[in-house]
């Protein structure tokens, strides 16, 4: 179990207790008056950490199973008939952290190829997971023919090559530290955009891949509002995506939007929202970890978000969730379950019945709380972890409403909180924060998130700022693009 000891401020705080406190402070959400959640970019779980207890068979310290790799899973490849197993990114080699080397597909079609080795699911939907380096080699020529960012060398086992501690230690660190999460899917088996939507409004509105860039439904900042809870959303070096992504977002009042810098001020002050969104920074060249960018910077992004928290006087009324959108791509082996609630009656696109999570992706949660070693899973029978957990843990916490059938059937995470005193020690003590070797593939070049922010600045309501948005062509050029637009529109609300 967990190091932990009672000192001042170290007795669960009652905070401020919504109807049916009794329940909360039995599931220990009662300590917690602040949920934070870090939201990353397009990894698996295996790819991530599916190596973090390999050293122990697959147990962590506190004893609990772990649905890890033991080295042996494998993958055929199509083009020469064997089966490649998976591999370890070594730390110290060139171009470790723009592993797999290219952008792996991740959408509804890809995401159907690499988990049943065809572009329409069978029925019954039953996964093998074995269609990665066949659907990474597909991948990999169009994006060649398109002139795509590829690392020099890339081929389509790399797909196969997996983090470990040793590469990630910010990552595995907290993991080991704190708890993690081996059995948490992304809501949908597609890309970004939905999978982001049900993060933050229970659904996607039957929408299937990033063509949407917008939602009218009632999200949970609209829910926190309408009942008097106080909430933030913070980008990292601009406005955050997300306020333009939703109707109420972009309704919403300036006060409730920031930069990173403004979190650690909040954090560092005693003053952090009941409820924040921290999203990355966008650009190729940032630290939102989508593949193939830099993986190191955000490690670093980690580091700061944990030790913002640490250092403030919140520590201990905090629960920090760390968690990838979707799987971008990448390899993992466990086949997501098919017992999803879909969130409402929208028909999906692609004929989709919402009744599928998405493949497994990294998931932290951090807290003096919680014991060490702790591998959290939801117990036999009952709704796996999905994005919409999130949605339900603060819904638990502040006696709110259900905004979808699918939050409304999710699991929570305060069971995770099971320590009677606030720990003390700091499993990130000493970590040193990896830094990159190698070169960037991809700098320079706006991502595909920059080229989503662009469309829908290019629809606020403003004058011409510069160049037309036809006329962007370099990360920079997108990045001064969106932050021109969005100051012009947040001048002219101000009026």
């Amino acid at each position: 179990m967990g190091t932990h000891a009672k000192r001042g401020g170290g007795k669960k705080p009652t905070g401020k207790q919504p109807s049916g406190a009794q329940g909360v402070a039995a599931s220990g959400l009662g300590a917690i008056n602040h949920i934070v959640v870090l939201m990353l970019e397009n990894r698996s779980f295996d790819h991530m950490l599916g190596f973090l207890y390999a050293d122990a068979n697959n147990v962590s310290p506190a004893g609990n199973a772990f649905e890890g790799l033991t080295g042996k899973e494998s993958n055929p490849d199509g083009a020469n008939g064997t089966n490649v197993t998976v591999s370890q990114i070594q730390p110290g080699a060139a171009n470790a952290y723009f592993l797999p080397g290219a952008d792996p597909g991740e959408g509804y079609v890809a995401t159907n190829a690499q988990l049943f080795g065809s572009n329409a699911p069978p029925a019954p939907p039953v996964a093998t997971n074995a269609g990665f380096i066949n659907n990474f080699a597909a991948t990999l020529t169009w994006e060649a023919a398109e002139k795509q960012s590829i690392l020099a060398g890339t081929v389509a086992t790399d797909i196969m090559a997996m983090h470990t501690p040793a590469s990630l230690p910010v990552l595995s660190t907290l993991a080991r530290g704190f708890a993690v999460c081996d059995q948490w899917f992304g809501s949908a088996p597609t890309e970004t955009l939905p999978n982001r939507a049900f993060v933050h409004a229970a659904t996607s509105q039957g929408h299937m891949d990033d063509k949407t860039k917008s939602f009218t439904a009632p999200t949970i900042y609209g829910l926190l509002s309408q009942h008097a809870i106080d909430w933030m959303i913070y980008g990292y070096d601009a406005d955050p995506l997300t306020r333009l992504t939703f109707s109420d977002t972009a309704s919403a009042a300036d006060t409730h939007f920031g930069l990173f810098a403004d979190f650690q001020a909040a954090a560092k002050q005693g003053q952090l929202a009941a409820y924040t969104f921290l999203e990355p920074s966008w650009g190729s060249s940032g630290n939102s970890q989508h593949p193939n960018y830099d993986v190191a910077l955000g490690e670093q992004l980690i580091h700061d978000v944990y030790y913002a928290l640490r250092n403030g006087p919140a520590w201990n009324e905090t629960l920090l969730i760390v968690t990838y959108d979707e799987h971008g791509g990448c390899y993992d082996h466990v086949p997501p379950p098919t017992n999803a609630v879909p969130p409402d009656a929208t028909a999906g696109e692609f004929g989709f019945d919402f009744k599928r999570f998405g493949p497994r992706v990294p998931t932290l949660l951090v807290s003096p709380w919680i014991a060490a070693g702790t591998v959290f899973r939801v117990s036999m029978g009952a709704m796996p972890f999905d994005h919409t957990s999130i949605l339900k843990t603060v819904e638990q916490r502040w006696g709110l409403p259900a905004l979808t059938a699918r939050d409304a059937a999710a699991s929570d995470v305060g069971g995770v909180l099971t320590l009677a005193a606030a720990r003390t020690d700091d499993p990130l003590s000493g970590v040193v924060v990896p830094v990159s070797t190698g070169t960037n593939p991809a700098a320079g070049k706006p991502s595909h998130l920059q080229e989503v922010y662009a469309d829908l600045a290019a629809t606020l309501p403003v004058a011409a700022t510069g160049p037309d948005r036809t006329a962007l062509h370099t990360e920079d050029d997108y990045r001064t693009y969106i932050r021109r637009r969005v100051a012009a529109w947040k001048a002219q609300r101000e009026r």
